[in-house]
């Protein structure tokens, strides 16, 4: 029997990797257009109808570095299966569900399903040779912000075709694809980190994690001040600490605190904390802001349709920003792609807040946000990839979109309390809350860019294969795919 050719190996592995991450993606962002339809169709109240994207969050946060810790241990290629079969299970739940604890529970059993984002790296970095990684890694980071914004834009359509119930059954399709697929084509085998998992910094991280995240995701609708989110945010301060004490004591800790401190990965997580500050909101504000009604003396009073279209052009910009990434890489390397980057979506949040009075205004804004998703995403993940050793890909790029997670979390919050602080004489939010609010994205985005500059160069990146300004000097040293050893890029 002949083998398949290593090029059609690597791209069938591709092919699977991204659906199973596309299916990932869409359940995060499918659901929000389509909140008041819960509401009515689960005979709920508004705010508990936000808890279908709340739990989803919460469980994404706990799942993914765990995830990704189990994949460094046990291999990749299970634990992706494993992880694609649970949130195949939750789908179905969502799917049936005619009560709202029932849709919950599904929808906390799918945010488990973002733990494919480090496995499918791990796998990449494990089975591609060190020519090719740049451009798989920074397609598949793409296809995570891609599949955010595509969600956004084909809830309406989805829901007009099939009901809400569609929301789910469409990903769940691509999710059982993805489980035959990655059953019969991935590659086995690959780095293992030895030991176990600590079921107690497994907890507490959770336990930290739940609470920052419910109490920032509650704080606009709460108040701020009040002793829910102030209980909230000190019970995260007690278990972080309570966590980082346990993962310095444990013998096979979950996530390793001296990595977390190599120069390449906290900057790349400080930056990805600050990204996620100015870059999530737009999922949610941006749509709102073009279809509030001209009557409030803003807005253009498009139908939840024409919205999604300006989003679906956003997503078209980082689907073809990410495309290109590995390229642009290349060129100015990843740490100049992600300055880049994140520049372009600080002009693109600046242009929504001072220049917002033409639907064309809006769309040259949506379009630079994209390149900002597009590029950032790809060259974020390329950077973590590259400084840390191959049996830690997974915990390290899980919890960098944790990081990011938790700053998208606060940008939100911070945006919602912004818009809903200024009310205007028809009841809906003020131009001013807006103008203010998409000038606060800008400047976290901007801080971010800055933020840019502290990450190392490398001595020779295998990802992008670029040589340094200065050598490194950090005894640890990784060995990558294809036989490259690669500093860990402290300057």
């Amino acid at each position: 029997m002949s083998r398949r050719p290593a090029g059609s190996s690597h791209r069938l592995t591709f092919l699977v990797l991204a659906t199973g991450m596309t299916a990932g993606a869409l359940l995060q962002s499918l659901v929000i257009p389509a909140l008041a339809t819960f509401q009515e169709a689960l005979d709920t109240t508004q705010a508990d109808a936000t808890w279908i994207l709340t739990a989803t969050l919460l469980a994404a946060a706990i799942g993914t570095p765990i995830a990704g810790r189990l994949g460094d241990m046990l291999g990749r290629k299970p634990v992706f299966v494993a992880v694609l079969s649970v949130t195949a299970v939750g789908c179905l739940l969502s799917a049936v569900a005619t009560s709202l604890p029932l849709m919950l529970a599904g929808r906390v059993v799918q945010g488990l399903g973002v733990g494919v984002l480090p496995l499918a790296f791990g796998i990449v970095r494990d089975s591609f040779p060190a020519a090719r990684l740049a451009g798989a890694i920074s397609s598949l980071a793409t296809l995570a912000a891609v599949g955010s914004g595509a969600g956004v834009a084909l809830a309406g359509p989805i829901v007009s075709a099939f009901g809400i119930s569609g929301l789910f059954w469409v990903p769940l399709v691509l999710l059982v694809v993805s489980i035959a697929a990655a059953v019969a084509f991935l590659p086995s085998g690959g780095s293992r980190a030895p030991g176990g998992v600590s079921w107690t910094a497994a907890v507490l991280l959770s336990a930290w994690l739940v609470c920052l995240l419910l109490g920032l995701s509650r704080a606009p609708q709460w108040g701020w001040a009040s002793g829910r989110v102030l209980g909230l945010l000190a019970g995260a301060v007690l278990f972080l600490a309570l966590w980082l004490l346990a993962e310095s004591r444990a013998r096979h800790p979950l996530v390793d605190l001296g990595m977390m401190r190599l120069r390449g990965v906290w900057t790349a997580n400080l930056v990805a904390f600050l990204a996620g500050v100015g870059m999530y909101a737009s999922f949610a504000f941006l749509p709102q802001f073009l279809q509030t009604p001209p009557s409030a003396g803003y807005g253009f009073g498009s139908t939840v349709s024409e919205s999604g279209l300006v989003m679906l052009v956003q997503t078209g910009a980082s689907f073809v920003t990410g495309l290109a990434a590995g390229r642009l890489a290349s060129r100015i390397s990843s740490r100049g792609l992600l300055l880049v980057g994140l520049l372009t979506g600080a002009v693109g949040y600046g242009t929504m807040s001072l220049a917002h009075d033409h639907f064309w205004q809006a769309c040259v804004a949506a379009v630079l946000i994209g390149i900002c998703f597009g590029a950032s995403f790809a060259a974020m993940a390329n950077l973590v990839v590259a400084a840390v050793p191959p049996e830690q890909t997974g915990v390290a790029s899980g919890m960098n979109a944790n990081i990011r997670t938790v700053g998208g979390a606060i940008g939100s919050a911070l945006m919602s309390t912004v818009v809903t602080a200024h009310a205007g004489a028809t009841g809906l939010p003020a131009e001013s809350g807006y103008t203010v609010g998409f000038g606060m994205l800008a400047l976290a985005t901007l801080a971010a860019a800055g933020a840019t500059l502290l990450v190392p160069r490398v001595r020779r990146d295998p990802l992008t294969h670029s040589e340094p300004d200065v050598p490194t000097r950090h005894p640890q040293a990784a060995l990558v795919p294809g036989g490259t050893v690669a500093g860990t890029g402290e300057e």
